[in-house]
This record gives C-alpha cells, structure tokens and sequence, in this order.
C-alpha cells in the first residue's frame, strides 16, 4: 500500500524552478531517503509534502488522503530546528503541544518519553538538554498525534556517532512495532544505506530513485587492493580493469561482481601477502551522480 504519492509536483518562485516534475511512490512502512546536495530543492520539497507550502503545480496525497486538514492527521514532521520552548520542561512542551490535537492523552505524552529513552531528563527544561536529548525530544512531539509517515529533515545533523544510532534504534523499533513510515532527508550518507527506497534530486528533478543497493550496483563499482608477495604476480582477467603501483607495491582491481573478491582471492590465496576491498557505497553513488560532496 502506498502511503504517499506525488504527481508532478513543481514549485517556482518568479522564475526560479526549485522543485520540478517530481513523482513519488512511498510505501507504508519503509524507510525511504531522499538525497541531493544543497540548493537542490529536498527541503521545499518537504515543505510541500507536509502541507507547510502549496504547490505551483501537480498534487500529492497522503494515506490515500488530499484535503489538507485530513493529510495532516497522518504527518509527523521532525524540523532541522526545533519548536519547542527552551524555557518550559520536556514534559511541559509535550503536554502543551499534546492540545493541539483532540485525542492527545497525558498518558500518550508519558508513553512517548519512555519509548524515546526521555523519561528520565522529563524534568529539566527542554533548553538545558544536549543536542541529543533535544532530538529525542522532538520525535516524541512529532509522534504525539500518532502520525503514518514521519518526516525527518536532516534528523541527526551535529549528533555524535553514538548519539546518531540511539536515534535510529528508536526509530527502527518504532518502524517494526508500530508500521511507521520514515521519509529522511539526511547528510550523512550512510544513514541512506538501509533505505528501503532513495531518490537523489538535483537542480529540483529527481535524477536517480531505487534501493540502495541496486542504485550501488547501477553508479559504483568495489576495489580489492593487494599487496602481492615478494616476486610474485597475480593473474588477473584480462577484461578486468586494475592498475599496478610500483611505489607501494599494490595492485588496485575493479571487481565486476560481489562473488570475485572471494573466488580472486582462494586462487591467488599463495601470491598475496595482504588485502583490503572498499565496497561501493551512498557516497560513491551520489558523488557518480551529481558530480559534487554532498555538502557542496
């Protein structure tokens, strides 16, 4: 079941085009990335899609919904910066957000501090918290309505590593246990490794969509680096593509399936003296696809 679709969905602003003819399938429940450097259009397009901005052009729906009060009974939206009052406490900000909806109880908001591991800071202003604290904070409000599709814009920006996958192990819980639909812009490009779906946008057109790894097999390719033993050369197939470093005595192979590394290796097994395979990844596939850093 699909829980968004969008249909030529443009935004121009006088004569600049920022989002341009995009399509959207997303299916309930997945985890779908949405990439592009910046500028190209990802946050006008979340904008949209959360019913924060009109579109110039096409339609969208939500959980098979298209009137805007409808749609939004359906959308959690976690923003790069927060909403909430620094100066009240966490249960405070919960609470008072929690009347913005008519079914909200105080035992939703309880239940929600528990799940993102917040209950025991509840207490403390929301502005006394560090920065992740703060972003367990703000995906406990953006669930307080129970939403079916949660927006992330950036989620985890400035969040430490360990910080970083506190926040994905509540969120992949929550996937399981409750069916939620995680659509993520993100950064750092190996949060979009798991992503059951990933469209890159640039210049506003969506210029790549697919699994991850069906977009890593289609726009990179993996190496396998060896360091032949003393004296020896490696047979290599002659249609593989590989180089020869004299300076560190390495030879470089482009590997032409997942399964070569280790049939290239128990063959070779008495020639080499050591090795390391560099598998292709999101950063690769972006950098092949739009040609610039993701921060660029």
């Amino acid at each position: 079941m699909e829980i968004l679709t969008a249909e030529h969905l443009t935004k121009h602003y006088g004569q600049h085009i920022a989002v341009n003819d995009v399509n959207l399938h997303v299916m309930a429940g997945s985890l779908v990335a949405f990439l592009g450097p910046n500028g190209a259009g990802k946050s006008t397009t979340i904008r949209m899609l959360t019913t924060l901005s009109q579109p110039s052009s096409g339609f969208f729906t939500i959980n098979g919904k298209n009137r805007l009060k409808d749609m939004r009974q359906d959308i959690g939206i976690v923003f790069q910066e927060s909403v909430l009052d620094s100066r009240l406490t966490v249960r405070d900000n919960l609470r008072l957000r929690a009347r913005l909806y008519p079914d909200v109880s105080r035992q939703r908001v309880d239940d929600l501090l528990t799940r993102v591991g917040a209950a025991e800071f509840a207490k403390q202003a929301y502005g006394s918290l560090s920065g992740g604290q703060r972003r367990r904070v703000d995906i406990a409000r953006a669930l307080l309505n129970k939403p079916r599709i949660l927006f992330l814009d950036e989620p985890t920006t400035g969040l430490d590593i360990q910080t970083r996958a506190v926040i994905w192990k509540i969120l992949q819980e929550m996937r399981e246990q409750d069916g939620l639909t995680v659509f993520l812009t993100t950064h750092y490009l190996e949060e979009a490794e798991a992503a059951d779906d990933v469209y890159v946008l640039d210049q506003g057109r969506i210029i790549a969509h697919g699994a991850a790894e069906v977009l890593k097999q289609q726009y990179t390719h993996s190496e396998l680096v060896v360091w032949p033993s003393q004296h020896q050369i490696l047979t290599i197939p002659t249609n593989w593509h590989h180089h020869f470093d004299p300076q560190h005595g390495t030879e470089t192979i482009e590997m032409p399936s997942e399964q070569s590394p280790i049939d290239f290796l128990s063959s070779q097994q008495a020639k080499i003296q050591d090795f390391e395979y560099h598998k292709g990844s999101m950063d690769d596939v972006f950098l092949a696809l739009t040609g610039r850093e993701i921060r660029g």
